[in-house]
C-alpha cells in the first residue's frame, strides 16, 4: 500500500537522525511535513519564539532544497489534524515521542482521533538517548500488551557519589542506539550500514518525486557541503542550527555552537585510528569539565548547544556518537563532568520527569521536600527584573531577559538566591520565569534542576549556599560581566562593583550612580537571610512531610534603608517548634558559602 503521510514535526526540527520521518517516507506516495503552532502550549517568551521561528525557517529551507516545503498551521492539534486528514487523504501520521505529561495526553488524544479516521500512527524515540518507558515501573513496551520488565539500572548519580566517579556509565546501561548514517571508519559506511535516507521525499502538492532525500554521512571532512548530494550534518538549512538573534554577538550570531557544529560534527571519524595530533576543538572536547567553566565569561565557556538539543535541531544521539569518536584513543574527562556526562544528566531528568507524578510541582510530588515557602511578590518581582541590589544576581537576570541564555553556574546562583539562599520564594515561581525566558527551557530539565537547586529533591547539601558577592568574584574580580549587563554600574571601581552600597558617596557620585536612586539597595542582607533560611530548611527536612506546608503571606516591603535589614522584609515569626523540630535545631547547621 502506498501511503499518504503526514510527518508532524514538534521538537525534532531536523532531517538527520529522524526515524519518524523515515517511517513517514517508507512506502509513501505523498508526504506532508507539518508543524502546528499551538497557542495554548507553554509560556515561552519572545526569545524562545524567535529561536523556534528561526529553526522552522531553516527546516523549511532544507525541505525546499529537496523540492518539498514545511506546512505551518496554527491551532489545537486535536482540531487541526482531523481537518488535514480529510483534506490530504492521509493514511499515516508519524511523530517523535514526547515524554512530557501534557504532550503524552495530547498524543493519546490525537492517536484516538487518527484511529477514528482510519489513519495509522507511528511514534519513534529520537529526542532522548534511550526510550524512557524502559525505565518506568509498569511501563508497557510500544506496540505490545505485555508489562515491560524493568531492568535493574541506576541512571547517573549525583556528582558527589564515589560510585559514579569510578565508572564512565551506570551499571548495566549500554551505549545508546547508534543513529543510521554514521560511518564506522573514515570514508566508508561499512557493510549493511543504512544511510538513514527515506527512499524519496515527495512534493507535498503534486505528489511527484523531485529530489531524493539523502541521509548525509557525518564523516565528511572539510568546511562545506560535499558534492554529490550528501552533506555533513548538522548544517544551516538541514538542522535548524542557526542561533536566535541577540545571543552574545552583536550580529546575532553565537559563535560557540556554530564552531562546535561546523567543527566537531564535521571531523573525520577517528574510530580505531590513533591520532597523530589533536585539533583545538578535539582537545577542548576531551578536556571539558563542566564545573570548571566560568559563569562570568563574556564569550560562553560551554557548548551553548542546549537550545539546539531542546528543539531537536541537533540529534542528541548524533552528538553522543560524535563525541564518542573524538574520545576514542585519547585521554578525556569522564561522566558526570564530561560532555557525555551532561547528556546522561539530561537523560536522568527526562526519565525522572516521565515517571514521577507532578514532577513540576511541590504538592503531590512524592520526591519533593514539602517546604513552607514565603509568598512575597515584591521579592519575586525584584529577582525577575534584576533589581535585587546584588549586581551579580541582577546581571545574570538581565542577561537572561535579553539573550535567553545564561551559564549553568549562573542559573545555580540565581536559583539558590531566590529559594533557600536568600529570598525563600518557592522554586515553582522561579521555574515559571525560566520557562518563559530561557531559549532552552525544557519541561523535565527545568523542573529537575529547580528541585535540585532549591534543595527540594536529589540534592541534600542544603547548607551549600551560593554567595551573591563572593561567587562571581572567583572568576571575574574586576566585574567585567557586571559592567556589560548593568551599565549603570560600569564606572564603579573593582573594589565596589559587587557591593556598590559600600562605596563612599563621593565614589558613587564619580561613578554617576547613587545607590537607592539609580540602583536599588540590597533587598536582604545575605548572611542573615541565609542563616535564617538554613534553619528553616533544616526544620522542613526534620518534618519530612508530617505536616502540610503553609505558604506565608508577606506584607508589602518598603525600600531597605541604608543600614540594610537583618532579615528578609515581610517574613513571619515561626510558631513554636515541635519537640522533634526543636531537637533538630539544637545543633546549629553550618553554612558553606561559595
Amino acid at each position: 500500500m502506498q501511503h499518504s503521510s503526514i510527518h508532524w514535526f514538534r521538537k525534532g526540527l531536523r532531517l538527520h537522525d529522524n526515524p519518524a520521518l523515515l517511517a513517514a517516507a517508507t512506502d509513501c506516495r505523498r508526504l506532508h511535513p507539518l508543524f502546528i503552532l499551538d497557542p495554548s502550549s507553554g509560556r515561552a517568551g519572545a526569545n524562545a519564539r524567535r529561536f523556534l521561528l528561526d529553526a522552522l525557517r531553516d527546516l523549511d529551507g532544507s525541505l525546499r532544497e529537496m523540492g518539498s516545503r514545511l506546512f505551518v498551521v496554527r491551532g489545537c492539534p486535536e482540531e487541526v489534524l482531523p481537518c488535514l486528514f480529510h483534506a490530504w487523504g492521509t493514511t499515516r501520521l508519524t511523530f517523535e515521542v514526547n515524554t512530557e505529561p501534557l504532550a503524552r495526553r495530547r498524543d493519546a488524544a490525537v492517536a484516538e482521533l487518527a484511529a477514528r479516521h482510519g489513519v495509522d500512527v507511528i511514534r519513534e524515540v529520537s529526542h532522548t538517548l534511550y526510550d524512557t518507558e524502559r525505565w518506568v515501573p509498569g511501563a508497557v513496551p510500544r506496540g505490545t500488551g505485555d508489562p515491560a520488565p524493568v531492568p535493574s539500572v541506576s541512571l547517573p548519580l549525583p556528582p558527589q557519589s564515589p560510585r559514579l566517579e569510578r565508572r564512565q556509565s551506570p551499571p548495566d546501561l549500554q551505549p545508546p542506539a547508534e543513529p543510521p548514517g554514521i560511518p564506522r571508519t573514515a570514508g566508508e559506511a561499512g557493510p549493511g550500514t543504512h544511510t538513514g535516507a527515506p527512499p524519496g521525499l515527495l512534493h507535498p502538492v503534486s505528489g511527484q518525486p523531485r529530489h531524493r532525500l539523502r541521509g548525509p554521512h557525518l564523516g565528511g571532512a572539510g568546511p562545506g557541503p560535499r558534492r554529490g548530494g550528501s552533506s555533513p550534518l548538522p548544517r544551516r538549512g538541514d538542522s535548524g542550527a542557526r542561533p536566535a538573534r541577540h545571543l552574545h554577538e552583536e550580529d546575532g550570531q553565537c559563535l560557540v555552537p556554530i564552531t562546535l557544529i561546523s567543527g566537531l560534527l564535521r571531523l573525520p571519524p577517528s574510530r580505531n585510528i590513533i591520532p597523530v595530533c589533536v585539533s583545538p576543538i578535539q582537545a577542548w572536547v576531551c578536556g571539558f569539565k563542566k564545573p570548571e567553566t566560568e559563569p562570568t565569561s563574556l564569550s560562553p565557556s560551554t557548548t551553548v548547544l542546549s537550545p539546539y538539543l531542546k528543539f531537536g535541531c541537533l540529534s542528541v544521539r548524533t552528538f553522543w556518537w560524535r563525541l564518542d569518536e573524538v574520545y576514542q584513543g585519547r585521554e578525556h574527562s569522564q561522566p558526570p563532568v564530561s560532555l557525555h556526562g551532561q547528556l546522561l544528566w539530561r537523560e536522568f531528568f527526562y526519565t525522572a520527569g516521565a515517571s514521577i507524578p507532578n514532577f513540576n510541582r511541590m504538592i503531590g510530588n512524592p520526591v519533593c521536600l514539602q517546604v513552607d515557602w514565603d509568598d512575597n511578590p515584591q521579592h519575586l518581582r525584584a529577582w525577575r527584573e534584576g533589581q535585587t541590589g546584588y549586581p551579580f544576581i541582577d546581571a545574570i537576570m538581565t542577561q537572561l531577559r535579553a539573550e535567553g541564555w545564561i551559564h549553568h553556574l549562573a542559573r545555580h546562583a540565581v536559583a539558590c538566591f531566590l529559594t533557600r539562599g536568600d529570598l525563600w520564594v518557592s522554586w515553582e515561581e522561579g521555574l515559571k520565569v525560566f520557562e518563559e525566558l530561557l531559549l532552552d527551557a525544557d519541561w523535565s530539565l527545568n523542573a529537575g534542576n529547580w528541585l535540585w537547586l532549591s534543595g527540594s529533591a536529589f540534592f541534600h547539601r542544603y547548607f551549600h549556599v551560593y554567595s551573591p558577592v563572593a561567587f562571581g568574584k572567583k572568576t571575574d574580580r574586576d566585574g567585567a560581566y557586571i559592567r556589560k549587563y548593568l551599565p549603570v554600574l560600569k564606572d564603579f571601581p573593582a573594589e565596589y562593583i559587587y557591593e556598590p552600597w559600600k562605596a563612599p558617596r563621593a565614589v558613587q557620585e564619580r561613578a554617576g550612580c547613587l545607590v537607592g536612586t539609580h540602583y536599588p539597595w540590597p533587598i536582604v542582607e545575605h548572611r542573615a537571610a541565609s542563616e535564617r533560611n538554613l534553619g528553616r530548611m533544616k526544620a522542613a527536612r526534620a518534618r519530612k512531610g508530617n505536616e502540610s506546608p503553609k505558604r506565608h503571606q508577606a506584607p508589602p516591603a518598603a525600600l531597605p534603608p541604608p543600614w540594610l535589614p537583618s532579615s528578609p522584609p515581610g517574613t513571619k515569626r515561626e510558631p513554636p517548634a515541635s519537640p522533634s523540630v526543636a531537637k533538630s535545631r539544637s545543633k546549629k547547621p553550618k553554612i558553606e558559602q561559595c
